[in-house]
């Protein structure tokens, strides 16, 4: 093996979802050979039962100050879209502490303004992976976001003005009653208004995952399910990653892709930004009609997918650890601040309940790049956005990784930071 330091010829992968894969994928291009391990499965984490949206024009970051107001609600009301369960755990809420305390416009323009080359880049790494036998493709439609009032889109306007005023790109279009149920018959009367983010993208977050693996298998890797990681070891030419069966697999670097679980790993190595899950639920509907593309309803904090001839519906933002029994009470919320909104579903014969741990960061920037020991690397924390953003992190990292050299769209992402 080659001594730490030098460009890598293997690397373990910890972490089987698009986040994880994506590096493994991207590594291989780079010559690399690569050993993916996981918990689980693949896509067991937050990269299965997701909206599946493609939205670098909608990945504004956590952060934002109007979350604020959220949380407070969340405190003393269940069907808040954002959950704070009453629990007595110091970590957290020094965490949500934490998080508060970047709620802020100045700490939100520094996370839009680090997001934008992963959001300029990202559908491009898409391509690249469903060019190169990633077979599962990626839908072109807006986002349609909907409101009861002209006033409450024009706060998402408002937002969306902001991210082209920090350099995002962002077009979108304004909606009158009309023009909203011309496009979206599903929509109630108390629809008045709508906005239209163009550009935009959708998949089948399972299938992409799974097809991504497939590919990473045939390109040469070897995807070890149920390797549930206790400890990496460093020696003078290698790291030694060990689980809990004590199952062993060594390499010359390691990559930390571990979602909601990250914490647990890489403080060993230096990481100092908490991870905390946020955790999301989802499940699908029959409609009485196709529905033509994704649809959001912001005021609720609700996603809509198109999704096996039906409708995926997602969800809720509960602060909860990754391995909690799912809340029936989540489900139940969505389906109440939904149900109003929308026409032709049958919420009563939904199937596919799901709840993942997405893994969110304390200042809302996710965390790519190296560690404090050399060899060991952090991709992760990328909260909603992990599927949007999972591929083209995945290619900056492995750059970084080959080359040595941190490409500047990683340096504010630094996990030490």
């Amino acid at each position: 093996m080659d001594t730490i330091g030098e460009s890598p010829r293997s690397v373990v992968v910890v972490g089987a979802g698009v986040v994880g894969l994506s590096t493994a994928w991207f590594l291989q291009e780079r010559g690399v050979a690569v050993t993916v391990v996981d918990r689980a499965r693949v896509a067991a984490g937050a990269s299965w039962g997701n909206a599946g949206w493609i939205s670098p024009g909608l990945a504004i970051p956590l952060n934002e100050p109007a979350v604020l107001r959220y949380g407070v609600r969340a405190l003393f009301d269940r069907q808040a879209p954002l959950h704070v369960p009453a629990t007595p755990d110091p970590r957290l809420w020094a965490f949500l502490a934490k998080f508060a305390a970047h709620c802020t416009h100045r700490s939100w323009d520094r996370a839009v303004r680090a997001n934008m080359p992963l959001n300029e880049e990202c559908r491009e790494a898409f391509d690249v992976l469903t060019a190169n036998g990633v077979d599962a493709p990626t839908i072109e439609a807006p986002i349609t976001a909907v409101f009861e009032t002209a006033a409450r889109a024009g706060v998402l306007r408002r937002e969306l003005d902001r991210l082209a005023a920090a350099g995002q790109d962002v077009e979108y279009t304004t909606l009158g009653p009309a023009a909203v149920r011309q496009l979206l018959p599903q929509v109630s009367g108390r629809i008045t208004a709508g906005v239209a983010v163009h550009g935009q993208r959708y998949a089948d977050p399972g299938w992409f995952t799974e097809s991504l693996a497939r590919s990473v298998v045939r390109r040469g890797a070897t995807i070890r399910h149920g390797f549930d990681v206790r400890s990496v070891h460093r020696h003078r030419h290698a790291f030694t990653v060990r689980s809990a069966t004590d199952q062993s697999v060594s390499a010359n670097a390691v990559v930390l892709a571990t979602g909601a679980w990250l914490n647990r790993l890489g403080r060993t190595w230096g990481v100092t930004v908490p991870v905390r899950a946020g955790r999301g639920y989802s499940f699908t509907v029959p409609t009485d009609r196709p529905v033509p593309g994704p649809v959001y309803l912001p005021d609720i904090r609700v996603a809509c997918t198109p999704y096996h001839g039906g409708l995926r519906v997602g969800g809720t933002m509960e602060f909860r650890g990754p391995d909690a029994p799912p809340d029936p009470a989540r489900v139940e919320a969505i389906i109440a601040s939904a149900r109003p909104l929308l026409t032709g579903v049958r919420w009563e014969d939904r199937t596919g309940e799901w709840v993942g741990p997405r893994p969110v960061s304390a200042d809302g920037r996710p965390l790519i790049g190296a560690a404090a020991e050399p060899g060991v690397y952090v991709a992760g924390g990328h909260g909603m956005w992990g599927l949007t953003h999972g591929p083209i992190t995945g290619r900056l990292l492995a750059e970084q990784i080959t080359t040595g050299k941190q490409p500047e769209a990683l340096r504010v992402f630094a996990p030490t930071r």
